[in-house]
């Protein structure tokens, strides 16, 4: 079912982003039930690739979850969306760069678009479609996580497996969240080594 063109214009991008372990999830959840307490219609997305949790929802580290519709692609967004008045979208870094047009459009339909992803990748680049993400949103809510090493706020995702591949879906065992600090030590001392 594709979207009716004669919206209400109040439209709006919200992005939710920050390293792992920082809650971007959580509150993306969080916003979404809050609408659909206020009987707003609302669906969610995610990359039908991330299926570390559960294949048809989006789920927290903390086992906090809501029922979405996985896509292989961001275009099928816009097929799924229906009459939504919210959508919202969780690890937005896996997706495509058609994701940032889809946004826009939606928003141009008075749709409000929430977002949650990386915006970092783990060599610390911005990642995917975020940046581009980022630049499109009237409103950026950047959250952090704690650093693993010294405590400080991290936002940093540092691999703590091998693999030069850019995704690799992870938890604890393949991720911690660093400070600037840390992370930079840390690399600092893996590009000696090698």
């Amino acid at each position: 079912m594709f979207l009716e063109q004669n919206r209400d214009p109040r439209g709006s991008i919200e992005v939710i982003c920050g390293s792992m372990f920082s809650g971007k999830t959580e509150e993306l959840i969080r916003r979404l039930k809050r609408a659909r307490i206020a009987k707003q219609k609302v669906e969610i997305f995610k990359p039908a690739m991330d299926v570390r949790y559960h294949e048809a929802r989006v789920v927290s580290h903390d086992e906090n979850a809501i029922v979405s519709t996985p896509v292989a692609s961001a275009s099928e967004i816009l097929f799924y969306a229906g009459n939504a008045e919210i959508v919202g979208i969780d690890e937005a870094q896996f997706f495509d760069d058609e994701l940032v047009p889809v946004c826009n459009k939606l928003a141009a339909m008075g749709v409000r678009v929430i977002v949650a992803g990386l915006d970092m990748d783990y060599l610390g680049k911005p990642f995917g479609p975020m940046p581009a993400l980022l630049a499109s949103a009237e409103y950026v809510t950047k959250v952090h996580a704690v650093c693993m090493k010294c405590g400080n706020l991290a936002h940093y995702s540092h691999r703590i497996i091998e693999s030069d591949k850019l995704v690799v879906l992870g938890e604890t065992e393949s991720y911690e969240p660093l400070c600037r600090i840390c992370y930079q030590e840390i690399i600092n001392v893996e590009q000696n080594i090698m």
